[in-house]
């Protein structure tokens, strides 16, 4: 049995599904799971294998402390580790009714919820706005200032 964190009023559970590498939790990710928990009624997370990271360097912390830190925030419902073979395999795990991307997050919003469409999934996908105005709300930004700091 899951035992959610927040109330539930409704009659239907509205599932949201956040995903990311979340490396070096900063307050950007905490922006961006709260916007994408204000979505729906239960949220989950899918945190991103190493394995399968190609758009950016690999991360600094390892998947399993990466996914005990984001299941440990308040807002979310249940995290979850990513496939290492197809991105879409959690995705049917879930089933979620609205999938929420971050403003940087490089997905195609049209494009993925056409292939998400063409895999059986009904759900919608919407892009959580950046309203944080943070010079250290990115792990790259976070890195590069320790290596400055400390070169």
């Amino acid at each position: 049995m899951l035992v959610y964190k927040r109330q539930h009023t409704g009659d239907v559970l509205v599932r949201v599904l956040a995903t990311g590498t979340f490396d070096l939790l900063h307050p950007g990710h905490i922006l961006y799971l709260s916007e994408a928990s204000k979505m729906g009624d239960e949220l989950y997370v899918i945190v991103a294998r190493e394995s399968m990271i190609r758009h950016k360097p690999k991360p600094i912390i390892p998947d399993e402390q990466r996914l005990k830190m984001v299941g440990s925030l308040e807002i979310v419902d249940k995290a979850l580790l990513g496939s290492d073979t197809d991105i879409f395999d959690p995705i049917m795990e879930v089933q979620p009714d609205i999938i929420a991307l971050g403003y940087d997050q490089g997905f195609d919003t049209e494009k993925l919820e056409k292939d998400l469409h063409e895999r059986g999934f009904d759900c919608k996908v919407i892009r959580v706005g950046k309203s944080l105005k943070c010079s250290l709300c990115s792990s790259g930004k976070i890195i590069q200032k320790i290596l400055d700091r400390y070169r």
